[in-house]
């Protein structure tokens, strides 16, 4: 158990749910770069209309602290009308564990 928590600290789940429209994708993902954070693994769709994305990330090399890119994350959201959550690896997966 020690080691699954040393392998998944400073990770953190990114999620984004809204309505499609051209640029998403780029911003996002611009901030998480200008931050240095890594991403490890992403997934996006497209269902009727509606943008999906979740992506996997290493904040371990980046050069901010959780809540400031939090908050500008949320910024974001707010400028492109979606939803952008960022939660810790290990309090998704205790949210989420069935």
């Amino acid at each position: 158990m020690a080691d699954e928590t040393s392998s998944t600290s400073g990770r953190a789940v990114v999620t984004v749910l809204g309505d499609d429209r051209s640029g998403i994708v780029a911003a996002v993902t611009g901030v998480l770069a200008r931050h240095g954070a890594n991403i490890l693994d992403i997934s996006q769709t497209i269902l009727q209309g509606i943008f999906t994305m979740t992506m996997l990330i290493d904040l371990a090399p980046a050069q901010t602290d959780f809540s400031d890119l939090q908050s500008e994350l949320d910024e974001l959201a707010r400028e492109l009308g979606v939803q952008v959550t960022m939660q810790r690896e290990e309090v998704f997966k205790f949210m989420y564990r069935l």
